[in-house]
């Protein structure tokens, strides 16, 4: 193969074809040293001290000129069809402060070399669909749009910083390592999708730190082999399409970060790619939450290690919903600063620890618990018992007896018996509004009397109070014998007793009520039975709870 650049190239694609061969970065930039020729770093803008000239500005507005120019299909020869690399070196291309012209054509194409473009500008669209590539870095580039469905990486594909105003297409792509959105700023294409990649698979971390979309972001079915990190990101859906996030049935191998992210350790980020916090940022400094401002699906998916909802804004319209449906995951913190605006649906999700704070939850109508089971709770705020039952009671369905059982399960998992019982009365006083009117009436006396049997003290106090009516008004007055040839000793206090407990003889049997005193007898009598068959249903409930 040839060793010279072939003929019809300007200087300062020649320039760049021996920066290739050398494996050396070719930097266009004015703070880069040699215009037309390969040049070491120079002031990276994201990095403390860089003070990049304003011709340097990739995003700006100052005009580049031919000597910063370089033809796409150039590009496309050295990746396809390179010079082989000089002696005792690795060709590559890395080139900075460029502006490339015309579509960048890879689809389909093996690209063997290593592949780093900082601070580009491309005027057309980057194809690199069911390409082959080892690892592909675009740093801080402006790009039209990006069309990779189905492309396969043996390394990493990087794409921070970059803004990419017409989206990103990454369909049933695989990518070998890492794939880095960190900072990107993408904007929606004409189904108001900014980054569609339904199918991805991901061998390792995916992170979108602080990304910024203006359309729809589409993961469906994706396979993550690590974790899928959206700290600090800003997803805004758009009018055609009113979906912020879609992730559902995707698999997380590690733990979903939907969460908020320390302003501090961008700006002094040491990382070259923005793929990291830098320096440590003090508890309680300034962060930047995770925003959603449409739908957010991330129904039938699976977080092998975790789910962390936190320090995260939901802001959902009156049709939206963060659909959490089915998910499985052994923790979930739900823990955003404020409630989401819109309905939040767990229905059959399975969660192995809960971490939550009651001032997390959607207001009102707004929460589907259905089928929604977890083993433990583990409230990063006070979560009293009664607010627990006011979060039960906050669900979208009128009468879920299936979530208090599954409350008053976990409670007794974690050895709080008397909060259990609570969440099961709760259940029956409930359960009463859903029932005929005779039942509510009946309902109505075993809450009043003994509470459902989860008040048993109830009973002892009603007996006392009757006991002790009873015994003044059978005191005041003494009744007749029933045989008026007997004379029994007469005890109002034992006779009142003896009402009560019908099945019980003390001994004052022998006495004949009548007028107002056989009506205060019966009273006695019913009173008696009532409690003592409330009493009995509610023990053998707490029986069978045991």
């Amino acid at each position: 193969m040839a060793e010279r650049a072939p003929d019809g190239w300007t200087r300062t694609e020649q320039g760049l074809w021996e920066a290739f061969r050398q494996g050396e970065v070719y930097d266009l930039g004015t703070g880069g040293g040699p215009r037309n020729g390969p040049s070491g770093t120079r002031p990276d803008p994201a990095r403390p001290g860089g003070a990049p000239d304003p011709l340097d500005d990739t995003f700006g507005d100052e005009p580049w000129g031919p000597e910063r120019t370089i033809r796409a299909e150039v590009l496309a020869h050295l990746l396809l069809d390179g010079p082989p690399a000089a002696p005792g070196r690795v060709a590559a291309l890395k080139v900075t402060g460029a502006r490339i012209t015309g579509p960048l054509v890879l689809a389909g194409g093996t690209i063997g070399h290593y592949v780093e473009v900082r601070d580009c500008r491309f005027e057309r669209k980057l194809l690199i669909s069911e390409a082959d590539a080892g690892t592909l870095r675009f740093v801080s580039c402006l790009i039209p749009r990006l069309e990779a469905s189905r492309l396969t990486t043996s390394g990493d594909l990087h794409l921070a910083r970059c803004r990419i105003p017409q989206g990103i297409r990454l369909t049933d792509s695989r990518i070998g390592t890492d794939l880095l959105l960190n900072q990107a700023v993408l904007g929606g294409d004409r189904f108001g999708r900014a980054l569609s990649a339904d199918g991805l698979a991901v061998s390792q971390d995916f992170e979108a730190d602080r990304l910024e979309s203006h359309g729809e972001v589409s993961l469906r079915t994706a396979r993550i082999g690590g974790r899928l990190s959206l700290r600090g990101a800003q997803l805004h859906a758009v009018p055609e399409n009113k979906v912020a996030l879609n992730a559902v049935r995707i698999t997380v191998g590690h733990t979903l970060y939907l969460s908020g992210s320390a302003d501090g350790g961008w700006s002094s980020s040491g990382s070259y790619y923005g793929s990291g916090y830098g320096q440590v940022v003090p508890a309680g400094s300034a962060s930047t939450p995770f925003r959603a401002h449409g739908a957010v699906r991330l129904s039938d998916s699976r977080f092998d290690s975790a789910c962390l909802i936190a320090d995260a804004e939901f802001h959902l319209g009156p049709d939206d919903e963060l659909a959490l449906r089915r998910i499985h995951t052994p923790e979930l913190r739900f823990t955003c600063r404020i409630p989401p605006t819109g309905k939040v649906s767990l229905s059959r999700a399975r969660v192995g620890n809960l971490v939550d704070a009651p001032d997390s939850w959607p207001l009102g109508k707004h929460l589907g618990l259905t089928g929604f089971t977890y083993e433990c709770l583990r409230p990063a705020a006070p979560f009293t018992v009664q607010q627990r039952i006011a979060w039960l009671e906050g669900t979208s369905v009128e009468f879920q007896p299936e979530s208090y059982e599954q409350l008053a399960a976990a409670l007794r998992r974690d050895g709080a018996d008397d909060d259990a019982r609570e969440v099961l009365y709760a259940k029956q006083r409930r359960r009463r509004h859903t029932l005929p009117l005779p039942a509510r009436l009946w309902g109505r006396v075993q809450d009043v009397t003994v509470g459902y049997g989860f008040r048993p003290g109830r009973a002892a106090l009603w007996l006392l109070l009757a006991w002790a009516l009873g015994s003044i008004y059978f005191a005041t007055h003494r009744l007749q014998p029933l045989k008026a040839d007997e004379s029994p000793h007469w005890n109002p206090v034992l006779y009142a007793l003896g009402q009560l407990l019908p099945v019980v003889d003390l001994g004052q049997q022998g006495w004949n009520p009548g007028g107002a005193a056989q009506w205060v007898s019966s009273g006695l009598v019913i009173v008696g039975w009532v409690l003592a068959t409330t009493v009995a249903a509610g023990a053998s409930r707490m029986l069978q709870r045991g």
